[in-house]
């Protein structure tokens, strides 16, 4: 190696410990089923979706991010509603914004 040339050492890091729950997670005790499978929104606008979301503060049920709308982020962007869930058929996930 070359008197000039420097060599790079690198140290193995430890995962980082895991972040404590969101408190807003905590409030969920159990997964509410939607009261419409569709987005209002969109309909009423002539959009289609790509997936729904429901909130689980008022129950609003919205497209995705993927879509071209967004709905359920503007809901939480309006209101400060937090968590969502997806509604997809086996969706069981819940999400803190």
């Amino acid at each position: 190696m070359p008197e000039n040339a420097h060599r790079v050492f690198t140290r193995r890091q430890e995962a980082p410990p895991p972040e404590p729950p969101c408190e807003h997670l905590a409030v969920v005790a159990e997964l509410p089923e939607p009261s419409t499978h569709e987005c209002a929104e969109c309909i009423a606008a002539g959009d289609t979706w790509v997936h729904l979301r429901m909130c689980l503060d008022c129950g609003y049920v919205g497209c995705c991010d993927s879509s071209k709308n967004r709905h359920t982020t503007a809901h939480h962007d309006a209101t400060g509603h937090r968590v969502i869930r997806g509604i997809e058929p086996g969706n069981r996930w819940v999400y803190c914004y």
